[in-house]
């Protein structure tokens, strides 16, 4: 099922999208699916960024083939960072390329989206605190990363977070391939099975460290082949069975 969060008249609606209609929820997802006999047309909607989240975690070099491109060895466990919930956008919207910067590049991800309050959870019960899947880019300034030392000013801008456009609740984390395109251009392909940590381990070792609300997000990592975007540029996040994520980057 897709869960998106529309705008209809004026107003900000949870629904389910399905033969180009949205089919409206009573409720936001994690009091629980209940689809209500109300629809509209998905022509009358817009969609918008599927969550609102208090954070996003995010896993860094969690894919061999990006440690490879990076020449790092594998990590013995998660390497973790925060992204704010300011940087998030949706579908569609612009990155802004900030004044100063002078490189800004893209990194496809799998993003996880949590349904539950979960604290403490094990991996083999992580599966039932997922509300679904989503696509995210995790838009770093490489320059102020490699400047600073660690990560956050590079990915915490306005902007650099483009979720969406959907919540998809019927994939099960399983391998899926995942393509990066810049203006049509291939600049990732990769799938993941080339994870280092799973989803479900991802989940668990995070809900360990600091309690996950429903609606936040977890990042699982990007693939090799991460470069720059210019102004102007389209950028495109797929990734098999959930969907299409595409932005622009402005000024």
């Amino acid at each position: 099922m897709r869960i998106v969060r529309v705008r209809h008249r004026g107003k900000i609606l949870w629904g389910a999208l399905k033969d180009r209609r949205v089919r409206l929820l009573d409720a936001p997802p994690w009091r629980g699916i209940r689809i209500s006999r109300r629809s509209v047309p998905a022509s009358q909607v817009k969609i918008l960024l599927p969550v609102r989240p208090s954070k996003i975690v995010c896993a860094g070099l969690n894919y061999r083939d990006h440690a490879a491109e990076l020449g790092m060895p594998v990590p013995k466990e998660p390497v973790i960072f925060l992204k704010p919930s300011t940087a998030v956008i949706g579908p569609e919207e612009g990155i802004v390329y900030p004044p100063g910067v002078t490189r800004v590049d893209y990194e496809a991800e799998l993003a996880v989206v949590i349904g539950r309050r979960a604290r403490n959870i094990r991996e083999i019960d992580a599966a039932r605190y997922i509300l679904g899947y989503t696509c995210a880019n995790d838009v770093t300034a490489r320059h102020l990363q490699r400047r600073d030392g660690q990560w956050t000013r590079s990915k915490s801008f306005d902007t650099f977070c483009p979720l969406g456009p959907w919540v998809e609740t019927s994939f099960s984390g399983s391998p899926a391939r995942i393509v990066c395109r810049v203006n049509g251009r291939v600049c990732q392909d990769s799938s993941t099975r080339q994870f280092i940590f799973s989803v479900d381990s991802l989940v668990s070792f995070v809900s360990r460290v600091m309690t996950l609300l429903p609606g936040d997000v977890v990042m699982t990592g990007t693939p090799g082949g991460i470069g720059p975007l210019e102004r102007g540029d389209r950028v495109e996040v797929e990734i098999e069975h959930i969907g299409t994520l595409r932005n622009y980057v402005r000024n």
